[in-house]
């Protein structure tokens, strides 16, 4: 059992932490902006809360985060009651948040210099697999370290996996969503000429999701995006979020994305349309407007 904390307590970081509680057996301290939410968590699994980042990580093994973006992330570490002010020497910071590259190599520099470790390891599988416990957990920093972090991180995950160095771990992330813009736009095209053309789509998809094109996003949204439902998992607005991550780290590495920077805009119609919490399988919502 280690002595934990967990900064965060989003849709994702709520039961991602209550996992490292539950299943791991460790000693879990929640913090939350708003305090409530915090509340809550610890009168539904145990533990305790904390009213600061810098309170939290007081004494802790590994400090945890699941926040918004790169300013989130550099308020709860490095601000004036982050966790970077109290966290013990030799203590693990492992940062769940999808942030930039940029950001993570800045933190882990800055962690070291203070005495302890930073390991960006953003995940994928959305509201339902935190909820679940099976997300997949792509990590950037040092291997000695992660080695000490991955059977804690498992507590959440059924995939943790050392991609390199610090910030590597964000860039994986960067190709997992690059990869789901283009799947997702092709599944709504797909989904809109089958209905235009008469077809019974639940009757193509039991076909064609065993052969070449099937996949995750085919399998577990095409059903609901054929009925018009958006309401289950990612929004767009975190969606979009990581979208100008991915388009502005290609613009520093000379990565050429130009199907991720078209989807990127079909986002924005959605979000003009009144999606901005919509699920991002509303890509079809824009085709069938």
């Amino acid at each position: 059992m280690a002595k934990v904390a967990f900064i965060g307590l989003g849709v994702m970081g709520y039961p991602m932490a209550a996992h490292l509680k539950n299943r791991g057996g460790h000693d879990v301290t929640v913090y939350n902006r708003t305090t409530p939410k915090a509340e809550k968590w610890v009168a539904e699994h145990g533990g305790a809360f904390a009213r600061t980042p810098a309170e939290v990580a007081k004494d802790k093994d590994f400090v945890f985060a699941c926040v918004g973006n790169d300013e989130d992330l550099r308020s709860v570490t490095t601000g004036p009651d982050g966790a970077f002010q109290s966290m013990k020497q030799g203590a693990i910071f492992v940062d769940n948040t999808t942030a930039s590259a940029e950001v993570a190599r800045e933190l882990a520099e800055e962690a070291q210099k203070r005495g302890f470790w930073f390991v960006d390891a953003p995940v994928s599988g959305g509201q339902a697999g935190a909820e679940n416990g099976v997300l997949t957990v792509m990590c950037g920093g040092e291997a000695g370290i992660f080695e000490k972090a991955k059977p804690v991180i498992e507590s959440y995950a059924r995939m943790v996996g050392l991609m390199g160095p610090s910030g590597a771990g964000q860039l994986t992330k960067m190709v997992n969503q690059i990869c789901i813009a283009g799947l997702v736009q092709g599944l709504a095209e797909g989904i809109h000429f089958g209905k235009r053309a008469g077809l019974d789509i639940e009757q193509v998809v039991a076909v064609i999701s065993k052969g070449a094109a099937g996949s995750w996003q085919m399998e577990n949204r095409h059903k609901t995006m054929n009925e018009g439902k958006y309401d289950f998992g990612f929004a767009v607005d975190w969606m979009r979020k990581d979208l100008e991550i991915c388009l502005s780290e290609a613009d520093r590495n000379g990565a050429k994305l130009p199907v991720t920077a078209l989807v990127d805009q079909f986002y924005k119609e959605v979000q003009e349309m009144g999606g901005r919490r919509w699920d991002t399988s509303s890509l079809l919502a824009r085709l069938e407007r």
